[in-house]
């Protein structure tokens, strides 16, 4: 696969260029026009290598190779969380500097979208003929709500089997529940005017500000927060809204700095922050429930806190309904996904998992993660990499990156997988 290194590297460093992250929506592009862009260059690229691809009304595509009976789904998305702040990089340059590709998406998850593309590629420069029809299908809308698969749903016809590569090594046969709600701390009198942070759900906020109705300067720095025209600002660390762990943040210091001047304040840490109530002690083989809030908002006496709940697979999402209900406020369901649970032992699994041991040299055994993929749009499907145990965690934070060494990975697992479950 090394004829098709180079070749990759430049196409992931010019799909990531593309800003499509979610936009204002127009009759043409439904997620804005970066998303739309990238669609159409990533569908380009295809067809410049004789793929048959479709683009189904700037939703999602597709790029199809073989013509068999049955049919297989490699499931990527093009889409993007906000950049953030904290880049030394350009979020949406796509340099190519010290062994590593630069820029949000290059490892979620335009760097694998385009490796199992050249994936294909190569199989069919070799001449192979699969027996199933394989579908690469490319959503635009993974980040913010999937209504890329569900219009995909309504025009195409969805395979019962695949994987998606958008998430971890070796292969992920359990994934969480995905709940995200928005929780209404009604309050009169704020002891601020303003307060605000965060850009989506599942994105660990790592920017929050508010203007005090009375400024204690002493108090501000005492929790590291910045001050300037009269406004408080706070910066955390982003990352992945399932791994709230690895991110800091930002909207606790602020939060902090009103704790001893509202009840209602105080409230939402105690829920939110210092889990009064349990709800993290759920948990299962696929790990425990994780709530992260993410985005904060103050207006008009409520203070709306939208969160990324991550519940266990074998748990039912009624059971956290009933958990959240012990806050005592009001609350709307935003977005919910159900878990994801497959046999660790079929076919598609145990194939998976050789090419990765034979691709590594490493033992491996299959993984649960609290993340959320396109797999579970299947009747059977896992998620299948990019990134590998002891990575460093990129994802959704500032200066994400794809190593060209693991793109040359990347190429070569994915056309051994492809080709062993389509032949």
């Amino acid at each position: 696969m090394k004829e098709y290194l180079a070749s990759a590297v430049r196409s992931i460093s010019e799909c990531i260029r593309f800003d499509s992250s979610l936009q204002k929506h127009t009759q043409t592009a439904p997620f804005g026009h970066g998303c739309l862009a990238c669609l159409e260059y990533f569908l380009s690229l295809a067809e410049g290598m004789g793929f048959t691809t479709h683009n189904y009304d700037g939703y999602v595509g597709e790029v199809v190779f073989g013509e068999g009976p049955e049919e297989f789904a490699i499931l990527c998305h093009l889409d993007v969380v906000p950049a953030g702040s904290g880049w030394t990089k350009d979020p949406f340059g796509g340099a190519v500097e010290d062994g590593k590709i630069w820029g949000r998406g290059a490892i979620d998850d335009k760097g694998p979208a385009v490796c199992c593309l050249y994936a294909l590629k190569a199989l069919k420069d070799e001449g192979f003929v699969p027996s199933k029809r394989i579908k690469l299908i490319v959503g635009c809308n993974e980040e913010s709500g999937w209504a890329c698969i569900d219009h995909y749903k309504e025009v195409a016809t969805m395979p019962e089997v695949g994987f998606s590569p958008d998430a971890d090594f070796p292969v992920i046969y359990a994934e969480k529940g995905i709940l995200h709600v928005r929780l209404h701390f009604r309050m009169e009198r704020a002891p601020f005017l303003f307060l605000e942070g965060g850009s989506s759900a599942n994105m660990v906020c790592d920017y929050c500000e508010a203007t005090p109705r009375s400024l204690s300067v002493t108090r501000a720095k005492g929790l590291g927060l910045e001050i300037s025209a009269k406004k408080i600002y706070s910066h955390g660390k982003s990352a992945h809204g399932s791994t709230p762990e690895k991110g800091e943040n930002a909207i606790l210091p602020i939060l902090r700095f009103f704790d001893e001047k509202s009840d209602v304040v105080h409230h939402a840490i105690a829920c939110l922050f210092d889990d009064v109530y349990g709800l993290r002690q759920f948990k299962d083989e696929t790990g425990n429930l994780t709530l992260s809030p993410n985005i904060v908002k103050y207006r008009k006496n409520d203070l709306q806190f939208t969160c990324d709940i991550r519940y266990p697979a074998t748990m039912s999402v009624e059971d956290v309904h009933e958990a959240l209900k012990r806050f005592g406020v009001p609350y709307e369901t935003v977005h919910h996904q159900k878990p994801l649970m497959c046999d660790k032992h079929s076919p598609l699994i145990t194939t998976l998992l050789g090419v990765y041991e034979e691709c590594t040299g490493r033992h491996a055994t299959p993984i649960a993660i609290g993340g959320g993929t396109y797999a579970r749009a299947l009747k059977h499907g896992v998620a299948f990499g990019p990134e590998m145990p002891g990575d460093p965690a990129v994802i959704h934070q500032a200066d994400e990156y794809i190593t060209i060494e693991r793109v040359e990975l990347l190429l070569d697992i994915y056309k051994k997988a492809i080709e062993r479950l389509t032949k």
